[in-house]
């Protein structure tokens, strides 16, 4: 399914009723992917599991998967901006809005553009601010010397020919979870590497969200992996303290960038009981 925006078109996705079996609205869970230059796919099945206390809606940010948009609006403002559409559009009203990694920055820029849009926040393995040594030392401590000169070169003058090394050496390090329960959720998504890159050299070196945080006032959960070789626990820690009392972290030990990949079931838990909390007055 698609909507329309002025300058692209999005795909998007649902799984779960809206309605309840006595026709009372379900609370909505609107899912943002990683990357970018990944696809929503990159989170499936594994969210559908919440289908039954929460309609889930996925959709592929602009430029990513099966969804438009040229170079000059693969900018975080947009991004956002485009969440905030989607919700307008679709006539979705406070939903709670997750994000892993890249969809993480881009639900923290939802909640500094349109602070009235979210009803709660979860923040998957990401980061309000780059954390370039902290990264490199952590791919140091998980692949080595050769994993730690990858994500240097990359973070430090990203390119393809960066990103495909990364790739190659790095990207296996981000599950502690053996394919094909943890690192194939890759194989079937729809990758464009060019907007990876353009991201990374245009903005996310440079992006730092942490002073803007402090006006976040929903109730925000914070999921951290302990292992995450791309957005360490220094990011999350950095994020929790930058929202304040509104914040809950919580970090899984032997995991990785997606807790949700390595420790299932307490991931599941955490979530399901934030969810279902009753909002704060």
């Amino acid at each position: 399914m698609y909507i329309d925006l002025p300058t692209a078109r999005i795909f998007f996705d649902t799984a779960g009723p809206a309605l309840d079996d006595r026709g009372n609205e379900r609370p909505t869970l609107l899912m943002l992917h990683g990357g970018p230059g990944y696809d929503h796919t990159t989170l499936r099945p594994h969210f559908d599991r919440f289908a039954d206390i929460a309609q889930v809606v996925y959709f592929d940010h602009r430029g990513c998967g099966r969804s438009g948009g040229t170079p000059d609006t693969w900018t975080l403002d947009q991004w956002a901006d485009d969440v905030a559409d989607l919700c307008r559009i679709l006539g979705i009203e406070k939903p709670i809005v997750f994000g892993q990694s890249f969809g993480g920055m881009v639900a923290m820029r939802v909640a500094a553009r349109h602070p009235d849009l979210a009803s709660k926040l979860i923040l998957s393995s990401t980061a309000a601010h780059f954390e370039t040594e902290a990264t490199v030392e952590m791919a140091r401590t998980l692949g080595g010397d050769a994993a730690a000169n990858a994500a240097r070169a990359l973070f430090t003058d990203p390119s393809l020919e960066t990103y495909a090394t990364y790739g190659k050496v790095c990207l296996p390090l981000y599950t502690r979870t053996a394919a094909p329960k943890g690192a194939s959720f890759r194989d079937r998504a729809i990758e464009k590497p060019e907007v990876t890159v353009h991201f990374f050299k245009h903005e996310m070196m440079d992006m730092d969200m942490r002073p803007a945080l402090a006006a976040v006032s929903c109730p925000t959960l914070v999921l951290a992996g302990a292992l995450d070789p791309v957005t360490p626990v220094i990011c999350s820690q950095d994020i929790a303290n930058a929202i304040g009392t509104h914040a809950r972290l919580e970090v899984f030990d032997d995991c990785g960038h997606g807790v949700h990949r390595d420790d299932p079931d307490r991931s599941e838990a955490v979530m399901r009981e934030f969810i279902l909390s009753a909002p704060r007055d």
